[in-house]
This record gives C-alpha cells, structure tokens and sequence, in this order.
C-alpha cells in the first residue's frame, strides 16, 4: 500500500438535508474491500444507525467504481487471515439488531432501521455484488455491471450474498449467477429485479441521492415500520448469515490458492480464458 494511499481515508462520510453518503475511496483498487476498508465501512454504518438527523444512507464507491469485492491481493498475501478469523459466529448468536457483528466485507451483517441505497458505477462484482444486494434499493448505471466473479477463484459468498439474492431475484435466477459466476449488465439487472433504478452513465451517486432525498418527506416512523416488515426477521437472517459462513473454510482450501493467481494477473479485465 502507497503513502498516498495510507494518508487517504479509505470512506468518507459526507451529509446533506437526513441524507449520509458513504463513499469506499480505493479507486486504484476499483474500490477492492481489505480489512481496514471492512472495518471503516462497519463503523461508518453503525454511525449511520445511531445519527438520529440521518434519514437515509447512499452507498457509493470513488472513481466509477462500486466495489470490485475483497482485495484478493491482501487475500493471497494473508493480509486478511487476522481479519477474517476474527468473524467466526457463535451458534447461539441469534439477533443481528441488537447484537450486530461485521461481516468480511463490513456491514454485510448488520440489519439497520433506516433503509440504504446503492449508487452503482462500473463493477459490483464478488463481494461488491453482495454489499449491493445488502442495501434495501440499488441504483444502477447504465453501463454498470455486477457478478459472482470470485467463482473463478475459489471464494465463497460468505457476505449474505447466498441469502439475498434468492430473496431479491428468485431461487433460478439466483442459482444461474452464483453458479456460472458470468456478467450481469445493468439493463438485465434491471429486467430481472436487481437494479431498482438505471442511470445514465455517471449520474447514480445523483440519482440515488435524489431518491434517498425524496424519500426522507415521508413520517419517518411508519416507513421504517414497514421497512422492517418487508425484510426477513432478524432470527433467521442471523441462522442464514451462520450456515453460509461455514463456507468460508472453502477460503482455506481453494481461495488462497485463486487469491494468488489473481494477484500474479490472470482474469484482469475480465479475461478469464486462463483460469
């Protein structure tokens, strides 16, 4: 990692009119999630939670980028094997709102009051796609594109991705992704239910403001009733985020080994003909 990077903030956390924007800032990593990213992001949220003049959270990443998923090059070093041992679940946890616990990639377990959207440019890909399936609304431009890519690299879905995207596509959709790990365009996230909002390239971050804007005129209290409502309670997504996390020993056995094939270069710019 370079000074420059080191002296950055790696999310920044601006807010305007109940409006929090919170922006992951690795662009020379198209927004890639190490450990240090993770926990800025979880705490960004948790602030979000308990900021009573914030109404609504926008999730957005610097640079055109979203989130290319954890940082695979950390990855493959074991810059992120003190991390990810320190997210083991306890069987008997059981509730993630009034015990929230951060997940690899940072929020991805926690259940908020207050709703998110994601403002999505370039890639939502990997464990990127599983923060864009986290937030409540998802904003998408038009020449976006998400993905289950660490298929190719032996690395599970271990941020909630295996729970909602069934939940927000339907079982066969969700199975055609996670499976065959292929590209999903922004207009056929659209078609399917992924993407809430197409925007014209690089106007998400305004569209997505916009509508977190508008939504924060209606009572605060009842949207959020009914937002809590809609959403899986919160003893089963604690039972579900505990079974997919015994997938991450998969990490051990086969992600390690992708982790370094990814950082040696193979499948840059999606060219995956060599994995």
């Amino acid at each position: 990692m370079s000074g420059i990077e080191d002296a950055k903030p790696l999310v920044e956390i601006s807010q305007q009119d109940g409006v929090m924007t919170i922006t992951i800032c690795r662009p020379q990593m198209r927004n890639a999630v190490n450990p240090a990213t993770a926990r800025a992001l979880y705490a960004a949220f948790l602030r979000f939670e308990a900021d009573e003049t914030a109404q609504m959270a926008v999730l957005t990443g610097e640079g055109g980028y979203f989130c290319s998923g954890f940082d695979l090059k950390a990855a493959g070093a074991g810059g992120s094997d003190e991390w990810l041992a320190s997210l083991d679940l306890e069987a008997d946890w059981r509730d993630p709102v009034v015990d929230p616990r951060p997940g690899p990639m940072g929020p991805s377990r926690l259940m908020l009051s207050k709703p998110v959207i994601a403002a999505i440019e370039g890639p939502a890909v990997a464990g990127g796609m599983e923060l864009a399936a986290w937030c409540d609304i998802r904003v998408m431009a038009e020449d976006a594109f998400a993905g289950v890519y660490c298929r190719r690299w032996g690395v599970p879905l271990i941020d909630g991705g295996t729970v909602r995207l069934p939940r927000i596509l339907g079982q066969g959709r969700a199975n055609d992704l996670i499976l065959t790990g292929r590209t999903l365009p922004a207009e056929e996230a659209y078609r399917m239910g992924f993407a809430d909002r197409l925007a014209p390239s690089g106007e998400a971050l305004d569209m997505a403001q916009a509508l977190a804007q508008d939504l924060t005129r209606f009572p605060q209290a009842c949207m959020r009733a009914d937002h809590l409502s809609t959403r899986m309670p919160s003893q089963h997504l604690a039972e579900a985020l505990r079974r997919e996390w015994r997938s991450a020993k998969a990490f051990v056995q086969e992600g390690r080994t992708g982790a370094q094939r990814f950082a040696e270069g193979l499948g840059r710019s999606g060219d995956f003909s060599q994995i």
